[in-house]
């Protein structure tokens, strides 16, 4: 009876709550390296890309070598993860998340800091982030939103329309793209909504007939939506009988769109990436007769970022990844048109003469614009306009599909 007495404070003591870690120090790096050493990031991103799929594999390798491993967590819609994480705040786990890290941005990202559930601010702590574009780049605001830190930008996108040369001449406005729809029924069309790429056809159509783009960059107002809106639907009512399959159906991601102009069933595209052209086509994937072009106006354009939960686990181990991201070799990987394609976020002036010349000796592709070949760069929408659209456009359009 003594022996088993004797253990009752033990056991108690085994079977209290551990206290809650602290976070990891941002600023404190070394400390960063020792606690990451043998954490499991789970990074939730898209996965609907093969060729980024091997990329963020790629990364995986890189921070192996620092002691981590990267699990990629494969997702159709980023949605998924943020109320994952929400309902594990809800639910009280506020520790050990099944997410350590989301690709996001735009009203993910706007939900997620509203709702306080990002670890940070950690982004400008980063050690690569010296080499990050501040000035030239929109790396400090996503979708109007101020990141604070508490996201990490690691790919820079603008909006490219990518034609077949044998069958069309580029459609420089959003208006000659509809005359040239009406006068070649069936040859375009544009991923579902609320797929992202989708969803940013119609916020670029809402941009170039819009009479006050400055009225975009605020939340949505009630009283003023359907005046501002109206251009887009007229647009849009006009544009969908011509479309592919007569807006009956709609390829659901940008590779099923991409996939229909390899099958020649469409002649324009729409990308958010001004290098997929060119690494489609030396992927066989398109035809050596495509190339890429950007409204007068300009077009939409924005960084892909990475965040971290407030509740992951692995928040030293997550960090160590977006550092990686951001590393000039990661960097210049991204956007080599045989692997991604990617805009990078740094600032070539701020590199080494040597990851200088990595990126000088980048064959950008045939299809691929120079920076001054994409000119005027147009700022993303409030997101609460992405939502909104995105809302309304399936209510009015893809009833019966």
């Amino acid at each position: 009876m003594t022996r088993f007495t004797s253990t009752l404070p033990l056991l108690a003591a085994l079977m209290m709550p551990l206290p809650a870690l602290a976070d990891p120090d941002p600023s404190d790096w070394d400390a960063v390296l020792i606690e990451a050493q043998g954490q499991t990031v789970y990074w939730h991103a898209w996965g609907g890309s093969t060729a980024t799929n091997d990329f963020i594999a790629w990364i995986g390798e890189q921070v192996a070598q620092q002691g981590v491993t990267l699990e990629h967590v494969k997702l159709s819609d980023t949605a998924d993860a943020v109320t994952r994480v929400l309902n594990e705040k809800q639910a009280g786990q506020n520790d050990d998340s099944a997410v350590d890290m989301i690709w996001i941005n735009g009203p993910n990202f706007a939900a997620m800091k509203a709702a306080d559930l990002l670890f940070g601010p950690f982004a400008e702590a980063l050690p690569n982030w010296q080499y990050v574009d501040v000035a030239g780049k929109t790396v400090q605001t996503d979708f109007t939103v101020q990141t604070e830190g508490y996201e990490a930008p690691w790919a820079m996108a603008q909006v490219v329309f990518m034609y077949d040369t044998a069958d069309m001449d580029p459609q420089t406005s959003v208006e000659e793209i509809l005359d040239w729809a009406k006068a070649h029924p069936g040859r375009f069309t544009y991923p579902q909504p609320p797929d992202f790429l989708g969803t940013t056809f119609l916020k670029q159509v809402l941009i170039d007939l819009a009479d006050d783009n400055e009225t975009l960059s605020h939340p949505v107002d009630d009283a003023s939506y359907a005046a501002v809106t109206a251009p887009l639907w007229a647009y849009l009512d006009a544009l969908t009988p011509v479309l592919w399959r007569q807006g009956m159906a709609y390829p659901a991601t940008g590779p099923a769109q991409l996939q229909l102009m390899a099958d020649n069933e469409i002649d324009l595209a729409i990308s958010f990436s001004p290098g997929e052209a060119s690494t489609a086509i030396s992927n066989n994937q398109l035809p050596p007769t495509v190339r890429t072009y950007v409204l007068d106006d300009g077009t939409l354009g924005n960084a892909s970022f990475v965040a971290i939960p407030y509740n992951s686990g692995a928040k030293a181990g997550a960090m160590i990844v977006a550092n990686a991201l951001l590393s000039p070799a990661a960097q210049a990987r991204a956007q080599d048109p045989a692997i991604l394609g990617y805009g990078t976020v740094l600032n070539m002036d701020a590199l080494s003469d040597d990851d200088r010349a990595t990126f000088d000796a980048l064959e950008l592709g045939i299809a691929t614009l120079s920076p001054a070949a994409l000119g005027k760069v147009q700022p993303e929408p409030h997101p609460s306009w992405m939502t909104r659209i995105g809302e309304d456009w399936t209510r009015r359009y893809s009833a019966g599909q």
